[in-house]
């Protein structure tokens, strides 16, 4: 093993709530649609790509309305997070201090374009990623950015953590080990590893000395 992929909701943040809290904003502002979102509901919608997320939330609109939609909610969201940072989960940062000194750490997401850059920014953890991809950025699903990860950055045995089916899915089709983020929002079968906390990749990933 040789480099760490990361998934970010439900696997380094949880920011469901205050994002539920932004879209509810644009719901109320810009739809006849009663503003009922919570962190729980976008639990199970998250890892999605945004225009299958913007077709069950919007489902009232047509697709192209959806789509505006959906904008309007991300451009919200990230006006929240930067001003209202979400929790990333308990043992976080020390598990990526040590594991940036053994490994060169990425982020590939299904999110939208800047999405990533305000996770980094907002939790100032920037300093501890090489690079990250997501649709926003290349057009392309995960298993695709995965994929273009490793081949710029010349991985041979990367592993990628996430915490959905659907992650689990897309890990698999670039042909790289998946461990599942048990603590995060989903649930999947016969992961190769599976982590309860953050920290457990310190002890599968970090030679002892």
């Amino acid at each position: 093993m040789d480099s760490i992929i990361f998934d970010v909701d439900g696997t380094l943040w949880d920011s469901t709530d205050v994002v539920a809290d932004a879209w509810n904003q644009i719901m109320e502002k810009e739809t006849d649609m009663t503003p009922n979102l919570t962190g729980a509901v976008l639990k199970g919608l998250f890892g999605r790509l945004l225009p299958d997320i913007a077709a069950v939330i919007f489902h009232e609109y047509p697709k192209e309305r959806q789509l505006e939609l959906i904008d309007a909610c991300c451009a919200k969201e990230h006006e929240a997070l930067l001003a209202t940072p979400a929790p990333v989960y308990p043992g976080l940062v020390d598990a990526l201090s040590i594991l940036s000194r053994h490994y060169p750490l990425y982020i590939v997401s299904n999110c939208q374009a800047g999405y990533i850059e305000v996770f980094l920014e907002a939790t100032g953890l920037g300093h501890y990623f090489k690079g990250h991809l997501c649709p926003g950025d290349t057009g392309k699903a995960k298993a695709d950015n995965i994929r273009t990860i490793i081949e710029q950055n010349h991985l041979q045995h990367a592993v990628y953590v996430g915490d959905t089916d659907d992650d689990y899915k897309a890990t698999h089709e670039a042909g790289i080990p998946f461990v599942h983020a048990a603590y995060g929002f989903g649930q999947t079968e016969n992961p190769d590893y599976t982590i309860t906390s953050p920290m457990d990749l310190v002890t599968l990933f970090v030679p002892e000395n």
